[in-house]
């Protein structure tokens, strides 16, 4: 028996034609999805593979970006090939969100950079630590990973942060990092991190405005809490 790809299908029924025909807003996620993949297994079409990709996180794509690509080979009809289709896609929707948000953003406070950041590190399985660089009128020029840990640490190159920060000329940096565990507590490491990097600022006169701690849903701030 073969597959059921895509081309078998009957033309209203195939997303690729339907989606040039009649616009992408028009296509469900398991359609968009199914363009994806291409095709799906021997007993059912892409898109109720799809469908079924797609039950098995409620319906969620936030959810879905989640799955691994060992996670996502376990649906028969997806290799690798696919999984990594799927996982560069979703990636890229993340990207394009963040750079909406950060296009001309202006940070007014610790609300603008946990909406700004969440979707980046807040539903992630390890730590990351990044740096919001600022002028000086609070809008962000750029933003950049500096390190990526473990479950439960990261290693922060304070000078590789401040070149970086010298380099777009910025005159204040945001911190943050996720906490994987859920947990908003700054643990002393990061207490000593944010005096450290406060200290190497004032050096350079670059200013410190804030550290956030991020978790999926909510977040801590050391400047709201006044410990920066």
């Amino acid at each position: 028996m073969e597959k059921f790809t895509i081309k078998s299908w009957a033309l209203d029924d195939r997303p690729r034609e339907k989606l040039i025909a009649k616009g992408k807003l028009v296509l469900s996620d398991a359609e968009l999805l199914a363009i994806l993949i291409g095709s799906g297994n021997r007993n059912e079409s892409a898109v109720a593979l799809s469908q079924r990709i797609l039950q098995s996180v409620e319906g969620n794509i936030n959810e879905l970006a989640k799955l691994s690509s060992e996670k996502l080979i376990t649906f028969k009809g997806i290799g690798d090939a696919k999984a990594v289709n799927i996982i560069a896609a979703l990636e890229l929707g993340k990207r394009r969100q963040f750079e909406a948000l950060t296009e001309k953003l202006k940070i007014t406070g610790s609300k603008d950079v946990f909406h700004a950041m969440q979707p980046i590190i807040g539903d992630l399985s390890h730590e990351e630590f990044w740096v919001l660089f600022l002028n000086n009128s609070n809008k962000v020029l750029a933003k950049h990973q500096v390190s990526k840990g473990g479950l439960t640490a990261t290693v922060v190159d304070v000078r590789l942060l401040f070149k970086q920060a010298l380099e777009l000329f910025s005159v204040a940096i945001i911190v943050c990092h996720n906490h994987p565990s859920g947990k908003l507590k700054p643990s002393d490491a990061d207490l000593h991190l944010t005096q450290k990097i406060k200290n190497a600022g004032t050096t350079l006169d670059i200013k410190l405005l804030d550290h956030l701690i991020i978790t999926e849903n909510a977040y801590f701030s050391f400047a709201d809490e006044g410990v920066l």
